[in-house]
């Protein structure tokens, strides 16, 4: 809304319209540093391996190459939204405001095109940061569907790709894993509107999903 260049509002009067602060108009925002980068595809790389590992293992792993504490991993980790596949305390205690669903997929094969969707996110490595894809695949065809690209795991980029695979048809069965991302209420209610059966991976348990893990 800042027009640098313009001839009658100085910058100035156009902060104070705006209510900004002047000096915020120069504002850069700095990119990841080069080691941040190296430490979260390293973390990558060693959870691809061992996805059972947790932060106090990753950080084991990393301090043989690095000095590096165990909450710089833990905030990489939850950035990078990895969490190790092993049982939890109280996984039975569900929030209060979570609806339970039921992983409908056990014992079901895909039959036909637009019979079960999957849903997840990824984290791909770039040489000067990292992105997030996430894509919605076909079980019967291993069709992608619809994907996006995003830098963070905010919900809205998967609210894009669900919208742009909504336009290309409706599965009976949209299955997720129980990611913030795919219980969120904007979520939920996309498939809900489209009598969408949503099916839901038990906790921990990858292989639910195994389709699009694989892809």
């Amino acid at each position: 809304m800042i027009d640098f260049s313009h001839f009658e509002l100085s910058l100035s009067t156009q902060a104070e319209l705006l209510g900004l602060s002047r000096s915020g108009l120069y504002y850069q925002p700095a990119g990841p540093s080069a080691r941040e980068i190296a430490i979260k595809h390293r973390i990558d790389k060693i959870y691809t391996k061992c996805p059972f590992y947790g932060s106090r293992k990753i950080t084991v792993e990393l301090r043989k190459e690095m000095t590096i504490n165990r909450k710089t991993v833990q905030k990489y980790m939850r950035e990078m939204g990895l969490v190790a596949l092993g049982p939890r305390p109280n996984l039975s205690k569900p929030h209060p405001g979570h609806k339970v669903y039921p992983y409908l997929l056990r014992n079901v094969t895909a039959c036909y095109p637009n019979h079960v969707w999957g849903i997840d996110i990824t984290y791909i490595p770039l040489k000067q940061g990292w992105m997030y894809l996430v894509a919605v695949f076909d079980w019967y065809s291993r069709y992608v569907v619809s994907w996006a690209l995003d830098q963070t795991l905010a919900v809205s980029f998967v609210l894009e790709s669900v919208d742009v695979a909504l336009e290309q048809g409706l599965p009976v069965i949209w299955n997720s894993d129980q990611g913030s991302q795919f219980t969120s209420p904007r979520y939920i209610q996309r498939l809900e509107d489209n009598n969408i059966q949503i099916s839901l991976d038990g906790q921990v348990r990858a292989l639910d999903n195994v389709f699009n893990e694989c892809l």
